[in-house]
């Protein structure tokens, strides 16, 4: 049964994957095309040159789909220290984030004054 989803799904997520690229480079042409040659002068591209600034994008701005499990590990880390942390500890944490950022409860304000 196994074995048989997975030859469901491999063509699927290949086609999908090819799907994506069409689509995605398709359209990065037409907003290049449509926009910046009449804003900035600068040239029209192709198909291919729209798929490199998809794949460009998708590598400086997008990384690498790590993103999710680094954020929820250090989610997951910060709240396990949080959790650690006397009452005590806990508000000098708070004021000393008052203190450097601007921002807190009234009550931290209101000690510095």
């Amino acid at each position: 049964m196994r074995r048989k989803r997975i030859l469901w799904i491999a063509p699927l997520a290949i086609l999908a994957i090819l799907t994506f690229i069409a689509i995605g480079g398709e359209v990065v042409m037409l907003l290049w095309n449509w926009l910046l040659p009449s804003l900035f002068g600068w040239r029209h591209i192709g198909f291919w040159q729209g798929v490199g600034l998809l794949a460009l994008c998708r590598i400086l701005f997008g990384g690498f789909g790590h993103r999710g499990s680094v954020r929820s590990s250090l989610r997951r880390r910060m709240a396990e220290r949080w959790e650690n942390l006397t009452p005590e500890e806990r508000e000098t944490f708070r004021q000393a984030m008052a203190r450097r950022c601007g921002f807190g409860s009234s009550k931290a304000e209101s000690t510095e004054s």
